[in-house]
């Protein structure tokens, strides 16, 4: 019982302070690319720690878009940023967000959209 509890303490603080993906919503664009709005919540503490960008991939990890964020945002949690045309090839019907922090890197946490080209609609899988 005892090893068990100290590997639950040792690993909490790694977890702890990575950015959260909260919200997605992806828009048709101009020419069958996507707008894509992504709503982050993270402890910002300043220029040393900060959610520092979030991106589009595919099942593959093949970067689609990425939005980087130039500033901390310790005020303003949480927060939406969005990235205008996006091109997701027309065979792709899952993709994935991915946020990044300056200090944990790359989150566990992915969220999946499924898109319907033909219909021109995403929405967010479960």
């Amino acid at each position: 019982m005892r090893n068990w509890m100290l590997l639950c303490l040792t690993s909490f603080p790694l977890l702890a302070g990575q950015v959260t993906i909260e919200d997605v919503v992806f828009t048709p664009g101009a020419s069958r690319s996507w707008n894509v709005a992504v709503t982050l919540r993270h402890q910002d503490s300043g220029w040393q720690h900060y959610a520092d960008r979030w991106r589009v991939v595919d099942a593959q990890g093949t970067v689609l878009g990425e939005r980087i964020l130039h500033h901390p945002h310790v005020e303003e949690q949480p927060f939406t940023r969005s990235l205008r045309g996006v091109t997701i090839p027309r065979h792709l019907r899952v993709v994935y967000i991915e946020a990044h922090d300056k200090q944990h890197g790359w989150s566990a946490q992915k969220v999946s959209v499924e898109l319907d080209h033909s219909q021109r609609v995403a929405k967010r899988l479960p």
